[in-house]
């Protein structure tokens, strides 16, 4: 079980604005609005949609020209996740489900992370007035840890890895009444509608679906997220085909990739004797993929494409991308691209659009 102490999380007082970052001035007035303890639930929920509608998605696609000509392939966007709050996709749910606990009354909101995810978390509870409590295996070592509590998150250290944290953290939600928002768990439909906001975006860019959507996966909740949007679209008649998708994740390390490429039913889990953590593959590895079975069909259903992804080469494809397109992105936010151009080299890919998602900036 967990390292520290079961007792009961400080009440949440929002950080300061210094803490929390640069916000507009009416951003800044809506969390006075949160801060409120005699504003009503629907004020507060009005000013926390606000924040949301002005902070969280509408991250830019900009057309890589440059990375074109570097590997002939034609009409090549970039999704640049990392204009999001804390510079991931992550705030995407986090935000939702911090609405979402608003709106039903809860007081706490917790998640198990290593990192990214627990960032987000703590940012879109401290905005909402919500206390957070944040599970971290005791042998992640990150500098985003430092970031959670500067935001008021608790931090508590469970001496497993990242799925027995999962499950530690779901045990506390459950016998705490805790919002649970954690993969795999009840609010997973709510999370993939959050994630399928990214597959609107860009047909309101595009004004159709592009043939394929690249992005990297770890538990696969993007992938599926991105799935469930564009499908919705296909069915309303906005576009005129769904996109294949495109997954990419650490060489050898994720259930998903690997159940794709052996031709799995299903996605078993890995051993996780198996699975080592570096620097650069971090964000995306696991042994069980919470959302492996959505994904995986994801993937199947449009026809799509998966491929593993070594750590030197997202290294070498997060510089090229700053040197020819100007982002600065962590490499693991690279294996979803690295996927689509392998997939390129094995068989020209014909003139037509095609999306890369970088999840994430590098700080």
């Amino acid at each position: 079980m967990a390292a520290t102490s079961d007792a009961q999380p400080p009440q949440a007082s929002l950080p300061t604005a210094q803490v929390l970052g640069t916000f507009s001035l009416e951003i800044e007035q809506q969390r006075q609005v949160l801060s409120n303890p005699e504003a009503s639930l629907e004020e507060r929920l009005e000013a926390f949609e606000d924040i949301i509608d002005s902070e969280v998605g509408d991250t830019n696609l900009v057309r890589a020209r440059n990375l074109e000509r570097e590997f002939g392939l034609r009409q090549l966007y970039l999704k640049f996740e990392g204009g999001n709050p804390t510079g991931t996709q992550k705030d995407r749910i986090a935000f939702a489900q911090a609405m979402d606990a608003l709106r039903r009354g809860f007081d706490t909101i917790t998640v198990a992370t290593c990192g990214n995810y627990g960032v987000a978390v703590a940012l879109a509870a401290a905005l909402a007035g919500l206390r957070c409590v944040v599970h971290v295996p005791a042998a992640y070592h990150t500098r985003r840890i430092q970031e959670m509590e500067k935001l008021g998150a608790q931090v508590v250290r469970v001496p497993q890895d990242y799925e027995t944290t999962v499950t530690v953290s779901q045990a506390r939600a459950a016998e705490m009444e805790w919002f649970d928002a954690n993969p795999g768990g009840d609010n997973t439909l709510l999370q993939l509608q959050a994630y399928g906001e990214m597959a609107y975006e860009i047909y309101d860019d595009l004004r159709d679906a592009p043939r394929l959507v690249a992005t990297p996966v770890s538990n696969g909740t993007v992938l599926a997220g991105l799935h469930k949007g564009f499908t919705r679209l296909y069915r309303r008649g906005k576009t005129s085909r769904l996109p294949g998708l495109v997954a990419g994740s650490a060489l050898r390390k994720n259930p998903i990739v690997q159940a794709f490429l052996d031709k799995k039913a299903s996605c078993p889990d890995l051993d996780p004797a198996a699975i080592k953590e570096t620097a650069v593959n971090e964000p995306l590895i696991n042994w069980h993929a919470f959302d492996g079975d959505w994904a995986l069909d994801a993937l199947r259903s449009s026809q799509g494409w998966a491929a593993g992804i070594s750590d030197r080469r997202m290294v070498q494809l997060a510089r090229l991308i700053k040197e020819k397109e100007g982002m600065n992105v962590l490499p693991a936010a690279t294996a979803g691209l690295a996927a689509l151009l392998d997939l390129h080299q094995q068989s020209p890919l014909p003139g037509d659009r095609y999306v890369a998602i970088l999840t994430s900036r590098n700080a």
